[in-house]
């Protein structure tokens, strides 16, 4: 099934409204969702015969930068059975973001995907069955993937020693 097939099948069930941006002609095409729509147009994604996007190959979170004041949820979807595949995103403010409802329950990979995005960037999911950090422990403060992430000087009054890439901060050498 083609891009434009996919678009039109979504648009038809949902409202075109639900599409709220698109590039189709790029490489790897892509959707940009309305928010609060974006789990039962998965659920319809993975359900639908025709579709069949049964394969969560990645969810990733998104910083854009304070430019465009936006945090995003980008996911590449695959279908086994129709060796098709599509990417989806989301987008929300970076001052108090709106909750992107969980696809947990539609693919049980993005489970992990949304806690590292959360943990990581900040991005809150409704409905997830355990949302908490999964990289950093749990009274780090802030989330070190976000552009204006500034490093801390101590854990727990450990001081933290930052490398720099620069010769000799290898520990090995």
């Amino acid at each position: 099934m083609t891009f434009a097939e996919v678009q039109q099948l979504i648009g038809e069930k949902f409202g075109a409204e639900v599409i709220e941006n698109q590039d189709a002609g790029s490489s790897q095409p892509w959707l940009q969702l309305a928010t609060g729509r974006l789990a039962e147009v998965c659920l319809y994604l993975r359900n639908e015969d025709s579709l069949l996007f049964d394969f969560l190959h990645n969810l990733s979170g998104v910083d854009y930068g304070e430019k465009e004041n936006a945090l995003g949820v980008v996911y590449h979807l695959g279908s086994l059975i129709h060796e098709h595949q599509l990417v989806l995103k989301v987008r929300i403010s970076r001052q108090n973001p709106d909750p992107v409802p969980s696809v947990s329950n539609v693919w049980r990979a993005a489970d992990w995907h949304e806690r590292e995005a959360y943990d990581l960037i900040g991005i809150p999911f409704t409905g997830h069955p355990d949302l908490r950090r999964i990289l950093m422990p749990a009274d780090w403060e802030g989330h070190p993937l976000r552009k204006d992430y500034e490093n801390q000087d101590t854990y727990h009054d450990i001081p933290i020693e930052y490398q720099d890439g620069q010769e000799g901060s290898d520990p090995s050498t």
